[in-house]
């Protein structure tokens, strides 16, 4: 005989409601996970996830950047500021402060106040943003001695080019090849990534109107 057989049916029975009982907790934890994984996906199903756009879709690009990475930018930038120059965002078309700007003087970067754009290669595009003929320090399309430096970027959709400031890796804008002659460019920039300083009154020019 099998020793199953050879228990009294009491214990049989006792068995049996200690299996049933343990299989319903088994049941209830597996459903309680499963409701818990639901709630989870429903969740990240209706909260949209945000992307800073990437820098850069070539491997092998790193940062010129000369402030180490514990440079607070939220500190040192308003929070539009660092939300284009540091997350690469763009400013709606038609609302930045330099858009009809036309003084003279030097456009710098927001981040670390290195000169990029002078009031000599601004032009209306009419686009909505500030745009620029060349960089400041530009030489026949030579751009070694400015301090901007371009990076490809398809992230808005299309195969584009980004500006970047070389000092300090600022997202600037993008510059296009459909701008007036002789250089062809438009670098279209954002103007919360700008500082605009007036070109100083010429002293020996003042002391000869005397």
């Amino acid at each position: 005989n099998r020793p199953d057989q050879t228990r009294p049916d009491s214990a049989r029975t006792e068995t049996r409601k200690l299996g049933a009982q343990r299989e319903k907790m088994m049941s209830r934890c597996l459903l309680s996970r499963l409701s818990r994984g639901s709630v989870q996906v429903l969740l990240a199903r209706r909260t949209p996830a945000v992307f800073p756009r990437p820098l850069s879709t070539r491997p092998g690009l790193r940062s010129l950047t000369r402030y180490d990475e514990t440079t607070d930018w939220q500190k040192k930038l308003t929070p539009e500021q660092y939300v284009v120059t540091r997350e690469k965002g763009t400013e709606v078309p038609f609302s930045g402060i330099y858009l009809n700007h036309s003084e003279v003087g030097m456009y710098h970067c927001a981040c670390c106040d290195s000169p990029v754009f002078s009031s000599e290669a601004k032009y209306d595009s009419g686009t909505g943003w500030p745009s620029f003929k060349e960089a400041h320090g530009t030489w026949e399309r030579d751009e070694g001695h400015t301090c901007i430096t371009r990076r490809p970027d398809n992230s808005l959709g299309s195969t584009g080019t980004e500006v970047l400031c070389k000092i300090c890796d600022a997202h600037l804008g993008h510059v296009f090849e459909d701008g007036p002659d002789p250089s062809g460019q438009r670098f279209c920039i954002n103007s919360v990534a700008l500082q605009f300083k007036p070109r100083e009154p010429n002293l020996q020019d003042d002391q000869g109107n005397q």
